[in-house]
């Protein structure tokens, strides 16, 4: 059973039967995270760093932001019964698509978010797959914890 996780968007399961899907990643940055003990996934789709951008937006989709969605991942996976000592993190996305010249550098201001959050929370990263100019769409398993990748239009890598 295939579950989109959307941009702006987030899911957390423990139904085995469940794969979460993200497609075309490009600024945006997914965070996937597994409790290989609790059995309990999550993905979070998120567009721009910072909830201070536009506060009112925050209050109605906290998944838009890291600051905010990064928290209510971790914090909807424990209501699940994952620990964050248990948790293993991956990361893909933070590209610089339509940019080409770098001037708002949302790809890269996505992931210096992401890592300012992971620092200040003693969350470490397993595998990412990050920067670059191209697209990329990720599954997570929630029965194994699987998490490929598919970069443009070439064939699906473990991450």
């Amino acid at each position: 059973m295939r579950r989109v996780v959307g941009v702006a968007d987030m899911a957390v399961s423990n139904n085995p039967e469940e794969v979460l899907i993200t497609f075309s990643l490009g600024s945006c940055i997914a965070v996937i995270i597994f409790d290989p003990v609790a059995k309990v996934g999550g993905m979070l789709h998120y567009m721009l760093p910072e909830s201070s951008l536009d506060a009112e937006k925050a209050k109605q989709n906290p998944s838009m932001f890291a600051d905010t969605g990064i928290s209510m991942l971790f914090k909807n996976s424990y209501h699940l019964g994952a620990k964050k000592e248990n948790m293993i993190v991956k990361v893909v996305g933070g590209a610089q698509i339509l940019d080409q010249d770098g001037v708002f550098n949302i790809g890269k201001r996505n992931y210096v978010a992401m890592r300012k959050i992971f620092w200040r929370n003693n969350v470490m990263v397993a595998a990412e797959h990050v920067g670059g100019t191209v697209n990329r769409t990720v599954r997570l398993e929630i029965a194994t914890g699987r998490v490929t990748m598919k970069v443009g239009g070439e064939t699906e890598v473990e991450i």
